[in-house]
């Protein structure tokens, strides 16, 4: 992939089924997660972001509409197909650095059940 992640523009890059992806939450994107969310400001989205209460169907949307902002055409339903490294924790901490890098710190993405070890 060509393109770089600009910071300054809250852009991240992440790895999704081995290719580099740019997400951003540009304002189209933080329009869809208003809606999906049923947010009634950016502000009641960034406090339900900060909850810290996301379930995977959250991330999906999150990760999807980051990934449509970075110019990346993937449905939420292709999006729940891929594969990070580190699998569900991979994808919350890619949904966390997204938000940090659109709303600041103190919004993150965690798992509201995380998973235990893994073994092996």
């Amino acid at each position: 992939m060509g393109a770089r992640a600009n910071r300054h523009r809250g852009e991240i890059e992440a790895v999704f089924d081995g290719e580099r992806r740019v997400l951003c939450l540009t304002l189209g994107a933080l329009a869809e997660l208003e809606t999906a969310f049923a947010a009634d400001s950016l502000t009641g989205l960034a406090e339900r972001f900060s909850s810290g209460r996301l379930k995977a169907d959250d991330l999906i949307r999150i990760l999807g509409a980051g990934l449509r902002g970075g110019g990346n055409l993937y449905s939420d339903e292709e999006v729940s197909a891929m594969a990070v490294a580190d699998g569900l924790s991979g994808f919350a901490r890619i949904a966390a650095e997204l938000l940090q890098a659109t709303f600041g710190p103190g919004v993150e993405a965690r798992p509201e059940n995380p998973p235990g070890p893994h073994p092996g």
